[in-house]
């Protein structure tokens, strides 16, 4: 096999690969050994035909397609590691020449990983984050624990309220019409939920269960169905029931029920000290984002095309498997939000081109700080994992390989430079 290289513009490079012809008489008979049992000819058993009638019937490019399936990834494969550059996209193959009794000729088309031309990267003003937890702040996150806790309650003595939960019968009318899809019953329906079109929830306040009672609205004009938008419309709605949660009371009892503490006062202390952690953690990772930001939007990097449609790719692929675990195939994704692959890919552009340069950047960043990994911190490491998955590190370590092994060291050679970039910023 020879090879030759072209650099091409925009971190491209076209890769020429020659394959002997005796390499391509070898694939052709192996493409024939593969096809025969399907042949028939008359005066011949089933896969007993001869290869040269096979070829003098129907060509001999009848085995071209199989030979050239078996030689071009065996080829390539040596091509890549035969090649000085480092490629880092799938290669888009054309065949230039195959015929029996010469050398195949193909090109291989592939993107290169481009050159980093690193800008400012230490000493980065970010946003200082303060810690600080206000008396309305701890109030806030103990009434959402008051709501988590509340018990529901019928309500026959009063008129429908802000927050309850009612069921009900509406019917909807445009013009003295009843339209299709407008009535529902014994519908369940949370009042300020916004479950309806504007204006409808606020008008049910007031409403006394058994009366009917008529909710005046109008469709946005943005509204799915086109026979309704904008249009002003009527509901006569009844009100069967009403329901209203009803929160436990804040004092030393509701305390100890919903933590370890005795006494409100304790309690009080203790979300408090959450909420400050919460926010360290929080302000912790908004510095590491707003760094790496900084020194990816700082650097130089031309990236290739191929290299950004193949990580839009790995990311579609990463959405479908999301939504396949919601019980949803991306057909009815699609059918549900009113998305298009097409529209789909696009969006998810910006954000794969964000992702490789942020890989690129902090990987040149590694090697201009000669970061390296050592054996003491891949302990460290591994032994955190070993715990994780309750086994012994020396049955871990077995279960790697060296690919695994330095992806590892690789990924915490990266976070010391996220490390170093942060200790470097300067919070203003």
């Amino acid at each position: 096999m020879s090879l030759q290289v072209e650099n091409l513009e925009h971190n491209m490079a076209k890769l020429t690969i020659e394959v002997p012809a005796e390499e391509v008489e070898k694939a052709l008979q192996a493409a024939y050994l593969k096809q025969r049992k399907q042949i028939n000819m008359p005066g011949f058993r089933k896969g007993k035909v001869p290869r040269q009638m096979i070829e003098k019937m129907y060509g001999p490019e009848v085995f071209y397609d199989d030979a050239a399936n078996k030689m071009v990834p065996e080829a390539y494969g040596k091509a890549f590691d035969e090649c000085e550059l480092e490629l880092v996209s799938p290669p888009e193959i054309d065949v230039v020449q195959l015929e029996k009794g010469k050398p195949f000729i193909f090109t291989a088309e592939v993107a290169v990983r481009p050159e980093v031309k690193l800008g400012e990267y230490k000493g980065l003003k970010v946003d200082k984050i303060s810690t600080r937890v206000t008396a309305k702040e701890v109030d806030e996150e103990i009434d959402k624990e008051r709501e988590r806790n509340a018990r529901t309650i019928d309500v026959t003595d009063r008129a429908v309220e802000d927050n309850d939960q009612i069921v009900l019968d509406f019917e909807g009318f445009v013009d003295g019409v009843a339209f299709a899809g407008g009535k529902g019953s014994d519908y369940p329906l949370v009042i300020g939920s916004g479950s309806f079109i504007p204006g409808f929830e606020e008008q049910l306040v007031g409403a006394e269960i058994g009366k009917e009672m008529e909710v005046n609205v109008t469709f946005p004009e943005e509204y799915q169905s086109e026979e309704l938008a904008g249009k002003d419309a009527v509901f006569k709605c009844t009100v069967h029931s009403i329901k209203a949660k009803e929160l436990p009371e804040l004092d030393d009892e509701f305390a100890s029920e919903v933590s370890e503490c005795e006494t409100l006062e304790d309690y009080k202390a203790e979300v408090k000290k959450n909420i400050k952690e919460r926010k360290e953690r929080e302000g912790k990772e908004k510095k590491e984002n707003q760094v790496i930001d900084l020194a990816a939007e700082n650097a130089e990097i031309d990236i290739p095309e191929a290299m950004i449609k193949m990580k839009i790719r790995e990311m579609a692929g990463e959405l479908e498997q999301r939504i396949q675990q919601q019980g949803l195939t991306i057909e009815q994704y699609f059918q549900f939000t009113g998305m298009t692959e097409e529209k789909m890919l696009e969006e998810l552009r910006p954000q794969a081109e964000k992702r490789i340069r942020t890989k690129l950047v902090l990987e040149e960043i590694v090697k201009a700080e000669n970061i390296e990994t050592t054996e003491e911190r891949l302990t460290e490491e591994l032994q955190k994992m070993a715990e994780a998955y309750e086994m012994e590190i020396d049955k871990l370590r077995g279960f790697m390989g060296e690919n695994e092994k330095k992806q590892m060291e690789e990924g915490l050679a990266v976070q010391e430079a996220i490390k170093l970039l942060v200790d470097s910023a300067v919070e203003e």
